[in-house]
């Protein structure tokens, strides 16, 4: 009896011991004696006990920041730039066999590549262009990662630090940036109501009366809005003198004349 028992707890140990569960992210690769024999799919594996060893290589994104690297552009200028990085794993088998540790070496690479890219380019450059520069370290990156089954799938530059000299220089450059387009727009408006005004000149120059009528609406308006004293200047007084005999020699020729005997005509006199 005893030695059944002790069958049976030597059973139910080695079943215990075989028993392996791969999660449905994972995939597990298998080794027996030290030598690969195959990967697991997720679900419950058996192994053989003290001979097999299976290791779990989860395939989930991985989200891996990149700590800020002190460089300098092409232009000299110091920065400290930092990024993030994902990646995956796409060969379970690589990712065990050919590297130790995936997660120290892509950490290491990434920072070494992305001092090397962004200073291959101007502080401008970083600035304005970092869509490509997030494809550059990606490339450079994915050739790398490829033999180790891992598969980057995006990078990112998270902050760039600028020294303060240089935020000054920027802020100072982006103020006198502001006045130029401000002063061009002034003139160029300047410009406009120059030719505007020496249109209306022109017109006025055609029809004398119409700068008067001008002045008039203006006095008008002066006049609704504020009680004052407006002062005629001379040749508005003149002109509203020539406007009176202007309008006189209109009705004089608008009305009727007739003729006398003597066959000159004669113009009546209104009743």
């Amino acid at each position: 009896m005893t030695v059944w028992l002790i069958i049976a707890a030597v059973v139910i140990v080695l079943l215990a011991l075989s028993i392996r569960i791969v999660k449905q992210y994972e995939k597990g690769v298998l080794f027996r004696l030290g030598r690969v024999v195959g990967v697991r799919e997720p679900g419950l594996r058996f192994i053989i006990p003290v001979i097999d060893v299976l290791r779990r290589v989860s395939l989930r994104i991985v989200t891996m920041p990149i700590q800020s690297q002190g460089i300098i552009t092409r232009d000299n200028v110091s920065v400290d730039v930092s990024a993030v990085a994902y990646f995956r794993v796409v060969d379970a088998v690589k990712s065990v066999v050919a590297i130790e540790n995936v997660h120290a070496a892509i950490d290491q690479i990434a920072q070494t590549t992305l001092r090397k890219v962004v200073g291959q380019h101007t502080l401008d450059e970083t600035l304005a262009e970092t869509d490509k520069i997030n494809s550059d370290i990606r490339q450079i990156l994915d050739v790398t990662t490829s033999e180790w089954g891992v598969d980057v799938t995006l990078v990112e530059l998270k902050d760039i630090q600028l020294p303060e000299t240089m935020k000054r220089a920027m802020a100072k450059q982006a103020e006198a940036e502001r006045e130029k387009r401000a002063k061009i727009i002034n003139a160029e408006g300047e410009a406009q109501a120059a030719a505007a005004l020496g249109a209306a000149s022109d017109t006025m120059m055609a029809h004398p009366l119409a700068l008067q009528l001008r002045n008039l609406q203006t006095l008008m308006e002066i006049g609704v809005d504020h009680n004052s004293t407006v002062v005629f200047p001379a040749p508005l007084m003149s002109t509203i003198g020539e406007l009176g005999s202007f309008l006189s020699r209109e009705a004089a020729a608008a009305t009727p004349a007739k003729v006398v005997p003597n066959g000159e005509p004669a113009v009546l006199a209104p009743r």
